[in-house]
């Protein structure tokens, strides 16, 4: 376990929470002290449910230690199922009441209760929260599902799996998916975890095949539903225009349907405005992208086949999902970063300079210290990233969505530029106050200009004030282009004429 400020994931027994407040009917009786009940500030606060979590803590404080801590979670398990009368339970400790061994599994088992009370063995330091999601529905569909024994009554019936609490969009996700299964005559059996009763994870073996929405939390599940009750599941996730096509190829084929299938399915604004005119001056964009495998892998895919960026970084915290990560990182000529760490992806990026930063609200944090722009393409998120609108990733409407979160950043950095160039104009000079602030507003003092002479990284003050009039989301690749360039012909400090001679040596 590692002291830090920031974290990606929690320990496996928020993943645990995820799935048991994104279903009904099911109650999680957590073996936990006092101060671990601060995950339900993460339901309540971040993604704003008008619900508390359908948790028990046993609360133990440390005078308990000396007794019997055994005793008090078999109390809070069955005053839990007297008050809340679940139709299932799950049962498991915290990374803290884990030390204690006292085996909340057996002692439930104990109280020989009338619903199905599943146990989880979720070890808190060696695994994380999405591994624990993961393991927590695989044993719940282990434990509810029976195998059928002849084949699904509507061969056109599927599940959809993976939606979770706490999850990057996933409500938005699930109604998109959902519209185009419809319009491609797919029946929707059950969707689980979100929204699903443990009778509804008993109802799973009726459907045909599988929707596996997102991997990190239902590729477990799918495989067993595979070997188990010969459910098939899709493998393609539907982030970005070329993979919902696939994905629409990829359904059509299991449900036995037409294969022009994906032209009836919807279209999507996103290819057009990528080639559109105005859209010209992102081609060849550096981004560096960060995130959970699932939407890393989607948005490498987006920012190199459809947006035509430049891909010079790409990483993941899910390490369950590295190798995937590394195989798509090394098409890309790139070696993978695959790190928990918030510091090292904040030196990478550091490092690469990118034009624009793809990632969870840890990247936001870096670009906006290190000035660049960004979008929040993937968990851990803030309360920003829960928005009231309809904003999903998946699907033809999720690139028209995608589209404007990653565009509208850069296209910011040409409007402050406009700004820039016409700061003599009485409303824009630079001793005007922001316009939404009020009359009466007044602006923050400047900083002293930089004395003259040699800068930190062999630049002179006066060609890096030269340096600044260019518009940002273009002075990073100036910068580089001035670097080499004086490299190479030895020249150790840079003036505004090497500036100008570096333009127009890569003009030519």
């Amino acid at each position: 376990m590692q002291l830090t400020l920031w974290t990606y994931e929690g320990p496996p027994h928020i993943g645990a929470m995820r799935i048991a407040t994104a279903m009904d009917g099911l109650h999680y009786v957590l073996h936990a002290p006092q101060g671990d009940t601060y995950a339900d500030l993460l339901f309540t606060m971040i993604e704003r449910r008008n619900a508390r979590p359908p948790v028990t803590y046993t609360t133990f404080q440390a005078r308990d230690l000396g007794g019997d801590t055994a005793e008090l979670f078999k109390t809070a398990a069955a005053d839990a199922y007297e008050r809340f009368k679940p139709q299932a339970m799950i049962v498991g400790a915290s990374c803290t009441a884990e030390l204690i061994q006292d085996d909340p599994g057996g002692l439930a088992k104990a109280l020989a209760l009338p619903v199905p009370v599943i146990p989880l063995e979720l070890p808190s330091y060696q695994k994380k929260e999405n591994w624990g999601a993961s393991e927590t529905f695989y044993q719940i569909v282990r434990a509810l599902c029976v195998p059928r024994r002849d084949a699904a009554a509507n061969p056109r019936s599927c599940n959809i799996l993976g939606p979770t609490a706490l999850g990057f969009r996933h409500r938005d996700d699930l109604a998109e998916i959902s519209r185009l299964l419809e319009r491609m005559g797919v029946t929707i059996n059950v969707v689980a975890p979100l929204d699903a009763t443990p009778d509804d994870i008993r109802r799973i073996p009726e459907a045909s095949f599988n929707v596996v929405l997102y991997p990190e939390t239902a590729e477990t599940a799918g495989r067993w539903l595979e070997r188990n009750c010969k459910q098939p599941m899709t493998s393609i996730v539907p982030i970005g225009v070329s993979a919902t096509r696939d994905f629409i190829a990829q359904v059509a084929s299991l449900a036995g349907l037409d294969a022009d299938a994906a032209d009836k399915a919807g279209a999507s604004r996103l290819p057009w405005y990528s080639r559109s005119v105005d859209s010209t001056y992102l081609t060849g964009k550096r981004v560096f992208i960060f995130g959970d495998a699932t939407h890393a892998l989607a948005a490498a895919r987006i920012a190199r086949e459809e947006l035509g960026f430049e891909v010079v970084g790409l990483g993941t915290y899910s390490r369950e999902f590295a190798r995937p990560v590394r195989e798509a990182a090394a098409r890309l000529g790139l070696e993978a970063l695959i790190t928990d760490d918030y510091l090292e992806v904040e030196a990478k990026v550091a490092e690469l300079q990118p034009e624009l930063v793809l990632g969870t609200q840890m990247e936001r944090h870096i670009a906006k210290k290190l000035g660049f722009p960004c979008a929040v393409i993937s968990a851990p998120v803030h309360v920003q990233d829960f928005p009231a609108r309809y904003s999903p990733q998946m699907g033809f409407e999720g690139a028209n969505v995608i589209f404007d979160s990653w565009v509208h950043p850069l296209m910011m950095g040409l409007e402050e530029h406009l700004l820039h160039m016409f700061r003599g104009d009485f409303e824009f000079n630079d001793k005007a106050a922001a316009s939404h602030l009020g009359a009466g507003a007044t602006k923050p003092a400047e900083p002293a200009p930089p004395p003259p002479g040699p800068t930190q990284g062999g630049w002179a003050a006066e060609a890096e004030k030269e340096l600044q009039k260019i518009p940002f989301f273009v002075r990073g690749k100036a910068r580089r282009n001035t670097e080499r360039f004086a490299a190479e012909r030895g020249i150790a400090l840079i003036t505004i004429e090497t500036l100008y001679d570096a333009k127009a040596h890569y003009s030519r």
